[in-house]
């Protein structure tokens, strides 16, 4: 390995030169500055802004522009979370990354408990790959969540709260990963299935549970009836997680593996999903709410919503059907699952904030407050600090995997 020299049998020593001049982790660096804009962005706008302090107010009793400012922190386009939309890019972000990398640790943990060796060889690197996923998403939440909120949930816990309920989970769940990665880089071959197995059992707890608590998440906003009548939601999660994470290998075999039987293995059970993802949606929508459905399929959201399908669905089961197309046709296919999927999660938690929240008086939509206009469709475009953040997750991903990489020698394992 470049840059490095060997200090034990799976520990590199690298050279400070090489956190410089490494190609994968520069690129990290420009997302993890993109990140790091929109954290200053975030905390700026919750807490230095005039509206954000209460010592304004406390020196301008009554004032009007105070006031308004104060209402636009809170209810307006600014960086915080908004009652009309509770739920934002933030979210589809964490869904993303915590589903489609737990998707991919699971993967592999099946193929090393029933020794598929097409996928065992790889093992070190997807798993680190779905760990930093995994990553990605909890500095996601971290910053939906925000300081003073994780501040108050230590303080005052709330164990029947969704965040509580999966933390011990991933604090259980994340070691095992960890551990699976060492003993696959130390060649303990009897451990690995052991562990393997701990891993089937934990992931599929983890997952289910989840998905599970995700799903009561949505369901408990009894307003938003697209997320309320989606039939089996915590399977929708799961199918669309689980054709994103095998694209994710795919795109990871190409980029470091370059086996052919690896593609191919990958191109089938990816196929396989793209079909019941297809098939799941095409269902769904003969029981979503006819108001929430005519939106997504015929109104402001038809052209995201029919993108979505075409990218995730239609595309690449036109270029996975036939396994002799080149590996460039299943680089595509792997880019449109990755992009048509993570629009299919913003469609899902924008379009069930489509419409205001109740009717509850049989007169309309409610305002909001006395500058509101009554409105039949809501729609926020998430503010650049939360932009920022997500794209900048990417950053964690690369960074995590590359330093894992280059300390402990995954390419190695893989023949690089």
């Amino acid at each position: 390995m470049a840059n490095t020299e060997n200090v034990g049998s799976s520990i590199y020593k690298v050279s400070l030169k090489t956190f410089f001049t490494d190609k994968v982790l520069f690129v990290s660096y420009i997302f993890l500055a993109l990140a790091a804009f929109g954290v200053l962005e975030m905390l700026y706008e919750r807490y230095y802004l005039l509206s954000a302090t209460a010592f304004d107010a406390g020196l301008n009793p009554g004032s009007r522009e105070v006031a308004d400012a104060m209402r636009e922190a809170v209810f307006g386009n600014g960086g915080e979370v908004k009652r009309e939309a509770p739920w934002s890019l933030y979210i589809v972000n964490y869904m993303y990354m915590i589903y489609v990398g737990s998707g991919i640790i699971f993967i592999v943990a099946m193929a090393e408990l029933f020794e598929v060796e097409i996928i065992i060889k790889p093992a070190a690197g997807f798993l680190t790959l779905g760990l930093s996923m995994v990553f990605a998403g909890l500095f996601t939440i971290m910053m939906d969540l925000n300081i003073l909120n994780i501040y108050w949930m230590v303080l005052n816990p709330q164990y029947g709260s969704g965040m509580w309920l999966m933390l011990p989970l991933y604090m259980v769940y994340i070691p095992l990963v960890i551990l699976e990665i060492y003993l696959i880089l130390n060649h303990h071959k009897e451990w690995i299935k052991k562990i393997a197995f701990m891993i089937i059992v934990v992931g599929v707890l983890v997952e289910f549970v989840e998905f599970y608590i995700q799903a009561k998440l949505f369901e408990m906003n009894s307003a938003r009836h697209l997320w309320t009548t989606y039939p089996i939601l915590p399977l929708y999660f799961m199918v669309s997680s689980f054709a994103a994470s095998l694209a994710i290998m795919g795109l990871y075999s190409y980029i470091r593996c370059n086996s052919a039987a690896l593609m191919y293995t990958l191109q089938q059970w990816t196929l396989y999903f793209v079909l019941f993802l297809g098939a799941y949606e095409a269902i769904s929508y003969l029981f979503i709410d006819k108001k929430w459905a005519e939106i997504i399929l015929f109104g402001d959201f038809k052209y995201y919503f029919y993108l979505y399908i075409l990218l995730a669905v239609i595309i690449p089961f036109t270029l996975l059907f036939k396994h002799y197309l080149n590996k460039y046709f299943k680089l595509v296919a792997s880019l449109s699952i990755i992009a048509g999927t993570f629009l299919g999660k913003a469609i899902f938690i924008y379009g069930g904030n489509a419409y205001p929240m109740t009717d509850r008086f049989g007169v309309g939509f409610e305002k909001y407050g006395e500058h509101d206009e009554v409105k039949d469709i809501i729609f926020f475009m998430p503010p650049l600090s939360e932009i920022a953040i997500v794209i900048g997750s990417i950053g964690v991903i690369l960074f995590i995997f590359r330093m894992a990489d280059l300390f402990f020698g995954i390419s190695k394992l893989e023949g690089k």
